[in-house]
């Protein structure tokens, strides 16, 4: 590295060693995994049945009530790619027969939970949605919404939208992840904690948001609520390249970093110091009368998760009381059993100790179980099992850029697979002496992805840190479940929010 960039790298507060490696991996792309085989219901994937369901509800308020558990919910993300079409409706000549998407919208305004506000402030400037209605005037309530001067929804991120229409209030986001914590996330000393990662410019947004409702919902349900935010670290940015894989250099001379994704937010995730923590975006919420099937699946996995470590942390404990013939056949029959590890054939000729080493290194590990649903077309990563460098086999997370589409073994696994992650995670981040493993060494840094992006009319490269669910938990223990399609509804755009499951 020359002299000059070395110096701008630190003048920008990043670390040079880092960014050498960022602008290696722009150079030699990151190599495919390699898949065995879909994770599919039966193998990879369990289904449960109603008996192992209702053991699940039944074990997890009694083993949940003496943990510390946290919510974690990402929310940093804008919205305005809800909006993508009405942005373009505005750039237009307002003819509603041109845009189907808006003329949706138009049609249905009634039912969005923002309409109380949208109409109060048109009136604030004079008209309403009815006159404008009249008056074919659909520009005028698209910018009201849209606009800074109106509801600034263009630029306010997803968490602080109203969603939901309630008989007495509407809800956003945010105000329902509150909710479904008093479901599933009450944890020692009657406590709910939610976690919120947050853009800068509208953590104080959110602070009022919450501090307006958060005292009626003590008030009902006698909990005690600690709420906390983070920000993505600047730290985690990633240095953008030229096509030619050159630094990016800004007019300024200055060096272009970027925000690397959600992976970034793992050492937001490694800050958090609790027993559990379950992860959900902020935009998959539902209103009250669909909350009940959530509430029993995120409990399910809540009590496979703590079943499952407790049988791991007594097979750790028996080998580090004695390393025995028995002791490490109950902690290999634990990783086949419990995580559905399997111990390459090459490991064989290893002593009773190395085995035991062996084995130990493969169940002391961040724990995590993963709600699956049937894929319905809808984009996301999919569930499959990979061969590790070591020979073993593990469950892992996968987007499309991770596979090597050109393969026609990996091409067929892929297309077999029935399931894909909803983003629905419940974590267990400590090892079997309670402390908190330090999750950044279980990443795989060469689960990275690259884009192309523009700035000024310029090309671009740019590079996402390993995605949370993805590489960045790349060497956890994994667990799938499968959880019902209504569990997952995510809101893309805001025509989204007319679906029966968002309407209250």
């Amino acid at each position: 590295m020359n002299p000059e960039l070395y110096t701008k790298i630190l003048d920008q507060g990043m670390d040079p060693a880092t960014v050498t490696q960022q602008i290696d991996n722009f150079k030699n792309g990151f190599p495919f995994l390699k898949i065995i085989a879909p994770a599919t219901p039966g193998h990879g994937i369990k289904v449960l049945n109603a008996e192992e369901l209702k053991h699940f509800l039944e074990i997890y308020p009694k083993k949940a009530s003496q943990k510390e558990i946290v919510k974690f919910v990402p929310a940093s993300g804008a919205a305005s790619r809800m909006f993508k079409d009405l942005f373009s409706f505005l750039e237009g000549d307002g003819d509603l027969e041109k845009s189907s998407f808006t003329k949706k919208f138009i049609q249905n305004i009634e039912k969005f939970a923002f309409y109380e506000d949208l109409d109060l402030y048109l009136r604030s400037q004079g008209s309403s949605i009815a006159a404008s209605l009249a008056s074919r005037d659909y520009k005028k309530i698209v910018a009201a919404l849209l606009s800074e001067e109106g509801l600034g929804y263009g630029s306010l991120p997803k968490g602080l939208l109203r969603f939901h229409k309630y008989l007495n209030e509407n809800r956003t986001p945010a105000h329902e992840h509150l909710i479904e914590g008093v479901h599933y996330a009450v944890g020692k000393g009657n406590t709910v904690k939610i976690h919120f990662t947050v853009s800068p410019e509208h953590e104080e947004k959110f602070k009022t948001e919450i501090e307006s409702v958060l005292p009626g919902i003590q008030e009902a349900t006698g909990l005690v609520f600690e709420i906390s935010y983070s920000q993505q670290k600047k730290s985690t940015d990633t240095i953008a390249v030229t096509m030619d894989n050159e630094p990016f250099e800004e007019e300024d001379g200055s060096l272009l970093f970027r925000p690397a994704g959600h992976g970034a937010l793992l050492e937001n995730l490694n800050d958090i110091k609790a027993d559990l923590i379950f992860i959900k975006n902020i935009d998959n919420v539902v209103p009250d009368r669909l909350k009940s099937t959530t509430k029993e699946y995120k409990m399910a996995i809540g009590g496979l998760l703590l079943e499952a470590q407790e049988k791991i942390f007594d097979a750790i404990r028996a080998m580090d009381q004695e390393i025995t013939h028995q002791s490490v056949a109950q902690a290999a029959q634990v990783y086949h059993e419990v995580l559905g590890g399997k111990i390459p054939t090459t490991e064989s000729g290893q002593s009773l100790e190395e085995l035991a080493r062996y084995i130990k290194d493969k169940l002391n590990r961040p724990i995590r179980v993963c709600g699956m649903v049937k894929n319905t077309g809808e984009p996301g990563g999919g569930p499959f099992w990979i061969e590790e460098k070591d020979g073993s086999h593990s469950l892992q997370i996968l987007e499309t850029a991770q596979i090597d589409l050109n393969d026609p073994s990996s091409k067929t696994q892929m297309m077999a697979s029935t399931h894909f992650n909803p983003v629905d995670l419940v974590c267990g981040t400590k090892d079997y002496h309670g402390r908190s493993f330090d999750l950044l060494e279980f990443r795989d840094m060469q689960t990275g992805f690259i884009t192309e992006k523009s700035k000024s009319g310029r090309d671009l490269k740019a590079l996402e840190l390993p995605g949370l669910w993805n590489g960045a938990m790349a060497g956890w223990n994994t667990l799938f479940v499968e959880v019902p399609l209504i569990t997952f509804n995510p809101v893309k755009t805001v025509n989204d929010l007319l679906r029966d499951e968002h309407q209250g």
